[in-house]
């Protein structure tokens, strides 16, 4: 009688274990579906060779002043992630896409009400309060979605990073059946887009939660195989990470392989009309882009899960390299499918990028730091910006974009010297 009690007091206990397991495993699930969801909506930062068209069209502002508005629109998006770490630390996720809904919504509002006599409101409305209100919710989001998946780095971080790759190509489009409609125009497009960015941040503040000290989560496999590494269990300080040789490496190197990815992305649409190709294929591709890049996104997170970091950085990096390549030899021929197929290499390596920056850090550093520590190795981005920049003032100088793309090929050469040298800490 007694062994039949504690017989079923076992059998309760596996049950309950299990209910909780099967919990966990639901609301995870969740979580992620919102994180993709707020990932989408945000990632309409990047269709700047769309959302840019009025700018040029309409008030006739030159391609070096749009160019710059981009660069420093990523220069306030990582000082947004950076503050969105340290908010999200200190105040929670909630309070923290609070602040971020706020500050992106007013942000596209205000783009829709700018006058022609006054382009600085540009970089105001945009690119300070946009760029660094999506850079909040970004880090926030992606910290705390991955939180829940200690077993699939790699996946969960490649899923939010194809919703924002994915932006570009879904709302890309709307915004630009928006521009042309005599219903919307430009300036309505930019206040809906404002609104509806609101409201989702908004239901991802409700949403959204980090994972207890109670919640059992199932644990990462350790995986040793050739090309795997045998990562140090350790949760690394932010102050630990800056002292540690390899994070500079890491650091220096995707500096160089997003640059491609960024310059490619700030004239995606021009480039594509320097081949001869019609406006519509033009946009077209600017879309096209974006599925590559969404799916460079997921695939690089499944490749870094099975593979390991080594071998997925390297099928990164050599894909830049070809990428650059092909679209240099397109401009230089003057090849619309050639360009067409530099440009889908370039999503998927430029896509690569967010998924093995977030990927390494949580293998590398640890998660108890992640926000601050990924925070910290997304300001790749404003020096990538900056080297976009360039690109397209040797491209404004030169009158052709063969300098630009010879200049990109040595980057993402020197890249992969960088890329063999990095190690675990």
């Amino acid at each position: 009688m007694v062994l039949q009690e504690e017989k079923n007091i076992n059998n309760e206990s596996l049950i309950n274990e299990e209910q909780k397991r099967l919990s966990v495993l639901s609301r995870r699930r969740v979580y992620l579906f919102s994180g993709v969801l707020v990932m989408l909506f945000s990632g309409v930062l990047y269709a700047w060779s769309i959302l840019k068209i009025p700018f040029a069209e309409e008030f006739n502002w030159d391609a070096g002043f749009l160019a710059l508005n981009f660069t420093l629109t990523m220069c306030f998006f990582c000082l947004g992630a950076f503050f969105g770490s340290l908010l999200n630390k200190k105040i929670g996720i909630k309070y923290t896409l609070f602040i971020s809904s706020v500050l992106t919504g007013a942000g596209f509002v205000f783009t829709g009400f700018i006058k022609d006599s006054l382009p600085v409101l540009l970089i105001i409305a945009y690119a300070v309060f946009a760029g660094m209100g999506i850079g909040i919710s970004y880090n926030a989001v992606v910290s705390t979605v991955t939180a829940w998946f200690p077993d699939k780095k790699g996946f969960s971080s490649g899923c939010l990073m194809l919703g924002f790759g994915l932006s570009t190509l879904i709302l890309g489009n709307v915004i630009d059946f928006m521009y042309k409609s005599e219903v919307f125009g430009w300036r309505k497009a930019f206040i809906i887009l404002g609104a509806v960015l609101f409201f989702v941040l908004v239901f991802a503040a409700f949403t959204l939660k980090k994972p207890d000290e109670n919640t059992i989560l199932p644990s990462a496999e350790n995986k040793k195989t050739a090309k795997a590494e045998d990562f140090i269990k350790r949760d690394f300080t932010t102050v630990q990470m800056l002292r540690n040789f390899t994070f500079w490496r890491a650091f220096v190197c995707m500096i160089l392989l997003t640059a491609v990815g960024n310059s490619a992305i700030s004239f995606a649409r021009d480039l594509v009309l320097s081949v001869d190709a019609s406006p519509d294929i033009a946009t077209t591709m600017v879309g096209v882009l974006a599925v590559c890049n969404g799916f460079g996104r997921i695939l690089t997170g499944i490749l870094f899960d099975r593979s390991g970091r080594r071998f997925t950085m390297y099928c990164a990096n050599i894909i830049t390299i070809i990428a650059a390549g092909v679209t240099l030899i397109s401009v230089s021929i003057n090849s619309l499918p050639l360009c067409i197929i530099g440009l889908c290499l370039t999503g998927i390596s430029y896509g690569s990028c967010p998924t093995v920056t977030s990927a390494f850090t949580l293998a590398f550093y640890g998660q108890k730091h992640f926000s601050v520590n990924y925070s910290l190795i997304n300001f790749n981005l404003i020096f990538a910006s900056f080297i976009a920049g360039f690109s397209n003032t040797m491209m404004i100088n030169t009158g052709s974009y063969f300098a630009s793309f010879i200049m990109l090929v040595i980057l993402a050469v020197l890249a992969m010297g960088l890329n063999i040298t990095i190690k675990k800490p």
